[in-house]
């Protein structure tokens, strides 16, 4: 079927076949690794005949995989993921340090990125004992009840901040942040501690805390401890996460602006300055990651 065949969608403009294949692959964003034909077709709103055609066609390129009556991501989609992840330079830099971080502190250690009014895990380092926090590479979570998001948020503007307010703050468990006057303050105590905190907000016995990555502007990324049971040592914790946040973000750009601007006043010393090939190419891997 070519690309430019279009349907028309009870309840909606007709969409081209591209845009239902998109609508498929989508609907495996989800802790769930495997999906029927039903529950596909209840994720995706297409109708059944369309997303059991757009199904098989995807099983032949490789993308997913048939199992029984069940589909899941197949090796097309890995490969593809994987050569995204290797030429990631954020992932790339901040890989050595998160296993530091895991080494030293025991627990669950995440790389998130924030997209839209959500957090998208990059990297995942733990072993089978942090089964309990429900997090996988490539999942999402709602920012606004993760230590991940708030750390970002905190130190981006109000165009990335107030979607996310305007988007709903639901509770996920008894200790969410629901009023937006209360989420705003928390984000006030994040810029004045540096860290964020997530006692049960997104998930009741998970436990995180946060830091930004980032240099003198905006937050690009975060790096987060999570565990169940582990409110007892966040406070103890927070130094490290922080530390490795920094250590990340020297490893890729360079000791930052107040040493950049001794080097400069120092003739022997070269200037140091932050690749902005280099960030264009991580951004642009970012926006690419919304597609997966």
């Amino acid at each position: 079927m070519p690309l430019t065949t279009h349907a028309v969608e009870s309840g909606g403009p007709p969409l081209s076949l591209l845009e239902k294949a998109a609508k498929v692959l989508s609907a495996f964003q989800t802790a769930q690794p495997r999906l029927t034909l039903t529950e596909v077709v209840q994720r995706s709103g297409l109708p059944r005949s369309s997303a059991h055609r757009i199904l098989d066609q995807l099983v032949q390129q490789r993308w997913l995989e048939r199992e029984g009556r069940d589909y899941r991501l197949g090796m097309g989609m890995l490969e593809l993921g994987a050569m995204a992840a290797h030429h990631n330079r954020l992932r790339r830099a901040a890989l050595p340090h998160l296993h530091a971080l895991h080494e030293s502190t025991g627990h669950l250690v995440h790389l998130t990125v924030l997209d839209g009014t959500e957090v998208v895990y990059l990297e995942r380092i733990g072993g089978s004992h942090d089964h309990g926090v429900p997090s996988r590479v490539g999942g999402r979570q709602p920012a606004y009840c993760t230590a991940a998001g708030k750390a970002i948020l905190a130190f981006s503007d109000d165009g990335l901040v107030e979607p996310v307010i305007r988007n709903g703050l639901r509770p996920r468990t008894p200790r969410t942040i629901t009023r937006p006057e209360s989420f705003r303050g928390e984000l006030a105590r994040v810029r004045e501690r540096g860290v964020a905190f997530d006692y049960e907000e997104g998930f009741q016995g998970v436990f995180c805390v946060a830091a930004p990555l980032r240099g003198a502007g905006r937050a690009i990324a975060s790096i987060s401890v999570c565990g169940n049971g582990a409110h007892r040592e966040l406070e103890r914790i927070a130094p490290a996460v922080l530390g490795c946040a920094r250590s990340v973000w020297q490893a890729m750009f360079g000791p930052g602006q107040r040493a950049k601007k001794r080097a400069q006043s120092a003739p022997a010393l070269p200037a140091a300055g932050v690749p902005q090939p280099a960030m264009d190419n991580m951004m642009s891997w970012l926006r690419f990651s919304e597609w997966m």
